[in-house]
């Protein structure tokens, strides 16, 4: 599993995560940079890719924990999906 934020002078951040493994993650805890709703703008585990279309339904909510956002996500194996803030 590869995590990180991608970061540019006057835009969203896009959060990336890579599954390098065969393994479908569901409930994958994850800390965002910011609480709120996230949109997962890509997946490439979408059927438009030949995929199998597994994911998070286009958008994630973080939950605080210990003072900090918290985002539950689904993770398609061998594949990687990208979030910026709603």
């Amino acid at each position: 599993m590869f995590a990180w934020v991608r970061k540019a002078p006057g835009e969203k951040p896009v959060v990336i995560l890579s599954n390098m493994t065969p393994a479908f993650l569901t409930g994958y805890r994850l800390a965002m940079p910011a609480a709120g709703i996230w949109l997962e703008v890509f997946n490439s585990d979408a059927t438009i890719y030949g995929g199998s279309g597994k994911g998070n339904l286009g958008e994630v909510k973080t939950q605080e924990e210990d003072g900090k956002a918290v985002a539950q996500l689904t993770l398609p194996p061998l594949a990687t999906v990208m979030f910026t803030p709603g």
